[in-house]
């Protein structure tokens, strides 16, 4: 089970229903809101590729346990087009049950009063501030930015973001996605930024750094993604190292070496939040889905694919963490320090400001 008993909280008279339920034991307990959900039968998701952060093994554990069909809609999709579909289905039975979004895009929800608050069994577990007080989102999984290479095309891959600026990498440097809507490649920016001068309050060294490759011909618009890079369309890839690192095991066979580093002039941790539409069509199978990643189970799955868990401090301490599958992760030296949501909400409106005029579509 998901670590609560069946049995109501103190003090609750009588369940409530699931859309408004703010816990598993406001729901009748987890009993019932397993019933519900099954009543349900259905889960709507958005923009959950299977290969990233172990999301293929969370949706076929989930559905063989729970005999609830996962639907994933605009599975490339970034997290604006994520809002964007909370607001265009609204009142729909095709509407998002739940999010998965970048830290700034998870508040900018909040704010639009487009999330439901919900306090999964773990939510005292998880960092202050890797949560929302009134939990209406709270940070699952993560990672580094990372610079990834094949060795196989590339003589020598890059170690910094200084490096990429080397005539060597004409044409070969991608990012995932456009910064402006895209988590992982805003993460990238604020990285370059971190490198070139810049801090949590000023994302506009990381801008310039990029228009300043682009102008180059370093940068390369396609997209990362395994097919590209085994065909040698983005040689050398930032992103997140989970995504990274998981090339190694997807590429192999395919005469690519690819290889990964986290720069050591931009050292930038980012996790990514998770969240309840407040209109889902399908409340309690949203509430249920949420209680599941971020159960043991769920969150040692993320280690599979090299994200690294929002609870791998408190399993590690209660004896829950796969210590094998947490030995894989690269090291990383120094404390991971995280933007504030007004640091993370000024960077965003930079970028989204000056990333077209500086280095274009």
């Amino acid at each position: 089970m998901l670590g609560l008993g069946a049995c109501q909280e103190a003090g609750t008279t009588r369940p409530v229903a699931p859309s408004r339920a703010e816990s598993a034991a406001q729901a009748g307990g987890t009993t019932a809101l397993i019933k519900a959900a099954r009543h349900e039968g259905r889960l709507n998701t958005v923009a959950l590729p299977r290969q990233w952060a172990a999301y293929g093994r969370l949706i076929d554990r989930f559905e063989k346990k729970y005999g609830i069909k996962v639907v994933i809609d605009n599975p490339y999709g970034h997290s604006e087009q994520e809002i964007d579909a909370v607001k265009r289905h609204r009142g729909q039975k095709r509407a998002p049950d739940v999010l998965d979004l970048g830290d700034s895009f998870a508040q900018s929800a909040a704010r639009q009063n487009l999330l439901a608050p919900y306090r999964v069994a773990q939510f005292d577990q998880i960092p202050p501030e890797q949560k929302d007080p009134q939990a209406r989102w709270y940070n699952n999984y993560g990672g580094y930015v990372s610079i990834g290479c094949d060795a196989a095309r590339v003589r020598t891959c890059p170690e910094s973001f200084a490096d990429l600026l080397q005539p060597a990498y004409k044409g070969l440097v991608a990012i995932h996605g456009d910064p402006t809507i895209a988590g992982s490649a805003f993460a990238a920016v604020y990285a370059a930024a971190l490198a070139n001068g810049g801090s949590f309050d000023n994302i506009q060294p990381g801008i310039d750094f990029f228009a300043h490759l682009d102008k180059i011909g370093n940068y390369n618009r396609a997209d990362p993604n395994p097919i590209a890079i085994a065909k040698g369309r983005t040689p050398i890839s930032i992103e997140w190292d989970y995504l990274n690192l998981q090339h190694i095991d997807q590429l192999r066979g395919t005469g690519v070496h690819w290889k990964v580093s986290i720069p050591f002039d931009g050292s930038f941790s980012q996790y990514y939040a998770q969240a309840i539409n407040k209109d889902a069509p399908h409340p309690a199978a949203a509430r249920l889905w949420e209680e599941y990643l971020f159960s043991p189970e769920g969150q040692n799955l993320r280690l599979v694919d090299y994200a690294r868990p929002v609870l791998m401090a408190a399993m590690e301490k209660n004896g829950t963490l796969d210590q094998t599958l947490a030995a894989r992760l690269p090291t990383v030296e120094g404390t991971p320090q995280f933007p504030t949501e007004a640091q993370l909400n000024k960077a965003l409106r930079t970028v989204q400001e000056n990333w077209a005029k500086a280095v274009g579509g």
